[in-house]
């Protein structure tokens, strides 16, 4: 937890719960759960969240609520964009229902700021987003923190941001249309890391919903190709698919990183190879990407400084607009 960050698209991390489980293939190198295994490991808010294996530490499914924590978004007076349960997921299946309540309490008196709020349990953020009593509730409890009662405010709340992580097309399509239907001000998907091809076009078609605004759309997109020891490349072609179904929907799009893997330039392969799979030895070949008529590429593992944000030389920082 922190009142500043690293990550590019948020200003501060937030951990009132922390802990979580493996549910796709994204999880597979999730920092969190690295950290919470190794150099957190002995701190309270991470001991026995996870479990040592030969490929490294594992979440067990335990999850902590850091009372401690829980207050902290009072404390920063200048309003800022914060990355809530950074280090966990608010809506793993091993989150009691009155700990959610507790953070979205929080969020609603401690307004002045905005918070974005990622899953990959779009169903059950869905499904409790969407009870007929959540914002009573949310004012009754906040009468138990504070002796208080706290003015109305309009549904869904203006200053929290709901997202889904999706890593490839499989996930996007049980991740997105959930998160189409859950009420937010802002709905965004963040396909980091990003392990293959996204067509959101095709979700959004069948929903109706790609050139009908006054039905559910996404606000925001954020690609990332994934980094650390063990990263696995993203598909140059992957990112730039992503990037013009932006352009063509009017959807704003963020560009956070490559990861350590990057494309030293597109090369005549002796044996082509199918859509983003990769030679295991150098040069590492990977296939052209989603049915583009280019040869193979040649990519190269040069970390996450070195690689960078640019894509095709322009870094892309859109963020949503959100009405006042």
């Amino acid at each position: 937890m922190a009142d500043h960050s690293s990550i590019e698209w948020t200003d501060a991390t937030w951990n009132p719960i922390t802990g979580c489980s493996i549910v796709s293939p994204g999880c597979t190198n999730c920092y969190a759960m690295r950290l919470a295994g190794t150099r957190l490991k002995n701190i309270d808010s991470r001991k026995g969240l996870t479990r040592d294996t030969k490929a490294g530490p594992v979440w067990t499914g335990e999850v902590r609520l850091n009372k401690q924590w829980l207050y902290q978004p009072f404390d920063w007076k200048k309003p800022r964009r914060v990355f809530v349960c950074a280090h966990g997921d608010l809506f793993a299946e091993n989150v009691p229902d009155d700990w959610i309540l507790d953070v979205f309490t929080v969020m609603a008196a401690a307004s002045h700021h905005t918070y974005q709020v990622l899953t990959k349990r779009a169903d059950r953020m869905l499904e409790f987003v969407s009870r007929r009593d959540l914002l009573d509730d949310i004012y009754a409890n906040w009468y138990t923190f504070s002796g208080g009662a706290r003015e109305v405010q309009s549904w869904p709340l203006h200053n929290i941001w709901l997202g889904v992580s999706a890593e490839d097309q499989k996930r996007a399509d049980d991740r997105v249309p959930h998160l189409l239907e859950t009420p937010a001000k802002v709905r965004f998907v963040s396909a980091e890391p990003l392990l293959g091809p996204i067509e959101f076009r095709d979700i959004w078609d069948g929903l109706n919903s790609l050139n009908r605004r006054s039905g559910p759309t996404l606000d925001w997109i954020i690609v990332g190709g994934e980094s650390g020891r063990d990263a696995r490349p993203m598909h140059p072609d992957w990112a730039r698919s992503i990037r013009d179904q932006c352009a063509a929907t009017g959807v704003p799009f963020f560009f956070k990183q490559w990861g350590a893997w990057r494309e030293t330039g597109y090369q005549l392969c002796a044996h082509p190879l199918p859509a983003g799979m990769i030679a295991p030895a150098p040069p590492h070949w990977v296939g052209a990407g989603y049915g583009l008529d280019r040869p193979s590429m040649a990519i190269e593992n040069i970390g996450k400084k070195a690689a960078g944000r640019l894509l095709d030389g322009v870094e892309h920082n859109a963020f949503p607009e959100v009405a006042a």
